[in-house]
């Protein structure tokens, strides 16, 4: 039986110089993010005694989840020993509204600029766009008055308030490029079938666009939840979210410093903006390749 020779290129090492490189720089960015984490876990499982040793590299010699329970349930934030639990549900009073009303009010004026366009829908779009762009601080001082002229200031409605204008822009402009890259002519053939404003939008046009959905509810999720600014302004004592109350505990001067409870608390208060990536980060990718930056 003769020999016969393979033909075609060779196949390439997998130990090229170009992967090398690649994962070399990958996996020093990985460590740059991880190693912060990893010392910040390390010292909540930890008790003062051990932490007091100095050696925050070094893995728990005794795990204790003590210091756990207490950031959550009996950790002082100020005159109240509470912890973190109050925070939270507050977090999730805010967060949960403030992201249902804002992407449902952006996706319909995303639509509209883009398919029921009216008479100043351009200036209308620059001006919410320029919107986006302000700091919030240049706004504190006129929203503190409007809100406590309509009897929201330091309360949780008037903070989901806040969210949701101040959301809106940026969330706009991500529905209106979207909606702008889908075929026209489907949103044509629905209008000379005599479909309306509101049947195109909830039967054509939302179900094609989930993507862009995910994207701006992770948007907000993680946005809102990470606010501090607004919650410690228009919240009220009684209503801080969990990233003041954070705050509160950390900075704390009655007793001796916790780094242990204070480790915990920051990972308990960060752990939702975590989950919330790691579950859906795929679908935040592929909204934004699907359009969300088109237009």
């Amino acid at each position: 039986m003769s020999n016969i020779e393979a033909s075609g290129p060779k196949p390439r090492s997998f130990f090229t110089t170009s992967r090398i490189v690649t994962y070399s720089v990958l996996l020093i960015a990985a460590m740059y993010y991880l190693f912060p984490l990893y010392v910040m876990i390390t010292t909540s499982l930890k008790g003062m005694p051990e932490v007091r040793l100095g050696n925050i590299f070094a893995p728990p010699m005794e795990v204790t989840f003590a210091p756990w329970v207490k950031a959550w349930d009996s950790a002082c934030t100020g005159l109240y020993c509470e912890g973190l639990k109050p925070g939270f549900w507050n977090s999730v009073k805010i967060t949960v509204p403030s992201t249902i009303i804002s992407v449902l009010i952006a996706a319909v004026n995303g639509y509209a600029l883009v398919n029921w366009r009216f008479k100043g829908s351009e200036i209308f779009f620059t001006v919410l766009l320029f919107g986006s762009f302000i700091p919030y601080q240049v706004m504190l001082y006129p929203l503190v008055i409007i809100t406590a002229q309509l009897k929201v200031f330091g309360t949780l409605q008037g903070v989901v308030l806040i969210h949701t204008i101040f959301g809106m822009p940026i969330l706009t402009l991500l529905f209106r490029n979207y909606f702008a890259s889908l075929p026209q002519e489907l949103f044509k053939a629905a209008r000379v079938d005599g479909a309306g404003f509101w049947r195109i939008f909830f039967e054509i046009m939302v179900p094609m666009s989930l993507p862009i959905f995910v994207v701006a509810i992770i948007l907000q999720v993680t946005g809102i939840w990470n606010d501090f600014l607004f919650g410690v302004v228009f919240a009220g004592t009684t209503n801080y979210p969990m990233t003041v109350q954070l705050n509160n505990i950390v900075n704390s001067v009655q007793g001796v410093q916790e780094y242990n409870v204070n480790m915990a608390a920051t990972i308990l208060t960060g752990a939702v903006p975590l989950i919330v990536y790691f579950i859906s980060g795929k679908w935040f990718v592929r909204g934004i390749a699907a359009g969300a930056v088109k237009g």
